[in-house]
């Protein structure tokens, strides 16, 4: 949304009306709705734990309900903007793959028809690429097994032995809410570890920042969030400390059908298994274009790919959060002015 906006202020024109124009740009969003991701999110994460969204260019956010759920207040905002911001949006259109032609060109694949374009702004996010990691035994379980993606409620866990596992902010987020209804029991593969004092998110965010873009810049894989971060003592934290269910374990060394094998040899029996443990971004559509290099990552500089000036990448590495995405969105639209220019 912000590289559309930015990109209608530089003048660029609806391929949707003008097909055959100079300058023309169409976003493709496979979700059948304004709001991408915001609209899957689980039913009890409300705007007050929500960790912040930034105002869209020049569109402030209305006062938002703290208890409004974050899957109808978001997208909500987000069409309002689609609408004001006259967008040209087909949705929902399914990128598969982009090709490089030889002529220079880009080709986009969907499974609504194919484009032709001289460049692209990707902005997949994570979503649709969920870490789902896979211990001996796993395909033997009994029980429920529910991805952070799946999940809805706590109410289906009602009563039930839960593993959770994780150490980021949606693990700890689960946890104290499933830890209301159901007995808990802690996985993560490392020690979490809580940020102590005041989160001054200025100070921070540059420190967090710099390290990202170190590794970006380098071609490493971007981390997780909180592996840059650390957990913040949020009041759900604390409320989970309280419940008593804030007790890390060691991450379990395999499943078997009624519950889990521990590090130590022991088993504890579990009715489900949570799995809080991310996402990756969602760029599998890219892999024709080979961008990744030795180290498994995409290198980068700004949200430009590395000596790929046809490729931006916004809403990745530094420009993960709703406030990163929208410089980044106004960034790489300024750089594909000039790359079109030939002065970039």
């Amino acid at each position: 949304m912000s590289a559309g906006y930015h990109l209608k202020r530089r003048g660029f024109t609806s391929a949707l009306d003008d097909p055959d124009g100079e300058r023309t740009f169409v976003v493709l969003d496979a979700a059948p709705a304004a709001g991408g991701a915001w609209q899957e999110r689980w039913e009890s994460l409300r705007m007050a734990t929500v960790n912040g969204i930034f105002d869209l260019p020049r569109f402030p956010k209305p006062p938002l309900d703290p208890g409004e759920p974050s899957r109808t207040a978001v997208p909500r905002y987000f069409a309002a903007f689609e609408r004001e911001a006259g967008l040209p949006i087909l949705r929902p259109v399914r990128v598969s793959a982009v090709r490089s032609q030889p002529d220079g060109s880009l080709s986009v694949e969907s499974d609504q028809g194919s484009w032709v374009t001289r460049a692209i702004i990707n902005a997949s996010g994570t979503w649709t690429n969920p870490v789902r990691p896979h211990y001996p035994g796993l395909e033997t379980f009994a029980g429920l097994q529910l991805h952070t993606q799946d999940y809805v409620s706590a109410e289906r866990l009602a009563g039930l032995r839960v593993a959770v596992v994780g150490g980021g902010i949606s693990a700890v987020q689960l946890l104290e809410e499933i830890s209301r209804v159901a007995t808990t029991f802690w996985y993560t593969r490392r020690e979490p570890v809580f940020r102590d004092g005041e989160f001054e998110p200025e100070v921070a965010g540059r420190e967090i920042i710099a390290k990202v873009v170190a590794d970006v810049e380098a071609g490493r894989p971007a981390r997780s969030v909180v592996s840059y971060t650390g957990l913040i003592w949020t009041p759900y934290a604390l409320a989970a400390k309280e419940r008593g269910a804030l007790v890390r374990r060691a991450m379990f060394v395999s499943v078997e059908p009624g519950g889990v094998r521990e590090a130590d040899g022991s088993f504890t029996a579990v009715d489900a298994i949570v799995w809080a443990t991310g996402f990756r971004a969602a760029l599998g559509h890219l892999e024709p274009l080979g961008l990744r290099g030795e180290n498994g990552g995409i290198r980068m500089t700004g949200t430009q790919v590395a000596g790929e000036p046809r490729v931006h990448l916004v809403g990745f590495g530094p420009s993960q959060s709703t406030v990163g995405a929208n410089r980044a969105g106004r960034e790489a639209v300024n750089a594909l002015v000039k790359f079109l220019d030939g002065t970039g």
